[in-house]
C-alpha cells in the first residue's frame, strides 16, 4: 500500500488504525461506551487492567512495514521512497473478471502527469524564533535566574493577528520546566492582546497565566488548556450584540484538563470536545457541543446546535434554554436533562456566570444575573447517566454511619 500510494504521488502516509491494532485493539467500535474489553478506550479500572500493549509492539509494526517497503523498492530498482514519488508510469491496472471492477476506467488515475516536479512536500519549518511567546518570556523575566517571584504579578499588553498561532504554549512549557504542573499563583502573568488571534490561542496554558483577548480567536482556542485562564470579548466600540456573533472558532477546549475560558459571544462547532476538566462560559455554540466530554463544567448562555452532548460521559453542562429547543438538539444516548434545583448546582452556576460578567463585561450575563430569580428556571442541567450513577455511589460510600452502627466481620 505504501509503494502504490507513493507511485500515485503520496509523500506522507498515515497508519493510525494499524498502530492501534498493534497495541491490542480488536476494533469493537464502541470506544464511546466506556466498555472496551481490551482496556484501551475506557476509564474503568477493571477494564484498564486488561491492557497489554507496549511501545515495542508499535515499534515492531513499523519496523516490519519499513523492511517490506525496502524489499519492494529494491525490486523497483529505487534507493528511497523519494525516487518513486509520482512515478505513475510504473503502475498498470490489474485485469479482473469481477462484474463491477472490470468496468472501472482507471485511465485518469494512471495517466502520466505533465513534465515537471513530482515531489512537493517540504520539511516543517521548526524555526519559532519569532514566536510571540519569546517576547512574553523576556518581558516576564522567565529567563532570569529567579523566575517570576509569586509576589510580583506582571501585566503586559500586545497586539495580535491571526498569523500568531499557539500563543502561550512556549510560555507554559517554560513554566512547567521551572515550576512543574502546579504552575504559578493565579494571575501571576496577565497579558492583554488586541486583535484577531490565530489558531490554538492559549494552547496548553499553564496555571498562573491569564490571556485576555479583546477581539476574536480562530479555531482550537484553549486546546489542551492546563490550568490557565482565557478571556475573550469584543471591543467596547463594537456596535453588534455579542450574543448574536461568533467570537471563537471551532473545536475550542479540545482535550483541556483544567483552567477557565470565558467568551463573550458565540462559539463554533464542537465546543469543549473531549474536555476533561476545564470550566467555560460561552453565549451559544454550534453543532456537536460538549462532544466526548469527560469532565469539567460548561455553561451555555444561549442556543446550542444539533447533536449536543454526543458521547458525553463525564462533566456537567448547564444550558440557558430560553427557546426550549435543547431537548430536540441533544443527543440523549448517554445524557439526561434535569432541572437546576440542587443548591450546589445553583451556587456553581451563579458563580460561573458572575465570573463571566466580571471578566468580560458581558451584557447577556449581566441581564441573567439581574433577573436571576426569574431566569434560573430556564437553565437545564445536562448530566451523563453513568457519571451521575458514579457520583451517587461515591456520596453513598462517603455518607457517615449513624451512631451505634456495628460492623460484623465473619471469619
Amino acid at each position: 500500500d505504501v509503494i502504490v500510494a507513493a507511485l500515485l504521488g503520496a509523500e506522507e502516509f498515515g497508519m493510525a488504525t494499524a498502530s492501534l491494532v498493534a497495541t491490542g485493539c480488536v476494533m469493537l467500535r464502541k470506544c464511546h461506551l466506556n466498555t472496551c474489553s481490551v482496556g484501551i478506550a475506557t476509564q474503568d479500572p477493571a477494564l484498564r487492567e486488561k491492557f497489554t500493549g507496549r511501545p515495542e509492539d508499535v515499534i515492531n509494526y513499523f519496523t516490519f512495514v519499513a523492511e517490506r517497503v525496502r524489499e519492494q523498492l529494491a525490486r523497483l530498482g529505487a534507493r528511497s521512497l523519494d525516487d518513486i514519488v509520482g512515478a505513475v508510469e510504473r503502475l498498470r491496472a490489474r485485469r479482473t473478471s469481477h462484474p463491477k471492477a472490470c468496468r472501472l476506467d482507471l485511465g485518469a488515475v494512471l495517466a502520466s502527469p505533465a513534465p515537471g516536479p513530482r515531489k512537493f512536500a517540504r520539511a516543517m519549518p521548526w524555526d519559532v524564533s519569532d514566536h510571540v511567546d519569546h517576547d512574553l518570556m523576556r518581558r516576564s523575566g522567565l529567563f532570569e535566574r529567579d523566575a517570576v517571584p509569586a509576589n510580583r504579578p506582571i501585566e503586559l499588553a500586545l497586539p495580535i493577528d491571526n498569523s500568531r498561532r499557539a500563543v502561550g504554549a512556549l510560555l507554559s512549557g517554560e513554566i512547567a520546566r521551572r515550576h512543574g504542573a502546579r504552575g504559578l499563583p493565579d494571575n501571576t502573568i496577565r497579558v492583554r492582546f488586541t486583535g484577531a488571534a490565530g489558531q490554538s490561542f492559549g494552547a496548553f496554558l499553564a496555571p498562573g497565566v491569564t490571556l485576555e483577548l479583546c477581539g476574536d480567536a480562530n479555531d482550537y482556542i484553549g486546546k489542551g488548556l492546563s490550568g490557565g485562564r482565557i478571556v475573550v470579548y469584543p471591543p467596547a466600540s463594537a456596535r453588534f450584540a455579542p450574543e448574536h456573533n461568533v467570537i471563537v472558532g471551532n473545536v475550542a477546549l479540545y482535550g483541556a484538563t483544567a483552567g477557565d475560558l470565558f467568551a463573550c459571544g458565540l462559539g463554533g462547532e464542537r465546543f469543549a470536545v473531549r474536555n476533561s476538566g476545564a470550566r467555560a462560559v460561552i453565549e451559544g455554540v454550534g453543532d456537536h457541543g460538549c462532544e466526548y466530554m469527560t469532565g469539567g463544567v460548561v455553561v451555555v448562555l444561549g442556543p446550542v446546535g444539533r447533536n449536543f452532548a454526543a458521547g458525553m460521559s463525564g462533566g456537567t453542562a448547564y444550558v440557558f434554554d430560553q427557546a426550549q429547543t435543547l431537548r430536540a438538539r441533544t443527543n440523549l444516548e448517554m445524557v439526561e436533562l434535569e432541572s437546576v434545583v440542587d443548591e450546589s448546582d445553583l451556587w456553581l452556576l451563579y458563580s460561573l456566570v458572575e465570573d463571566h460578567v466580571r471578566f468580560t463585561s458581558s451584557p447577556l450575563g449581566r441581564r441573567v444575573l439581574d433577573n436571576w430569580e426569574h431566569l434560573v428556571a430556564r437553565f437545564v442541567k445536562v448530566m451523563p447517566t453513568d457519571y451521575k450513577r458514579v457520583l451517587q455511589q461515591r456520596r453513598a460510600a462517603a455518607r457517615p454511619r449513624p451512631p451505634g452502627h456495628l460492623s460484623v466481620v465473619g471469619s
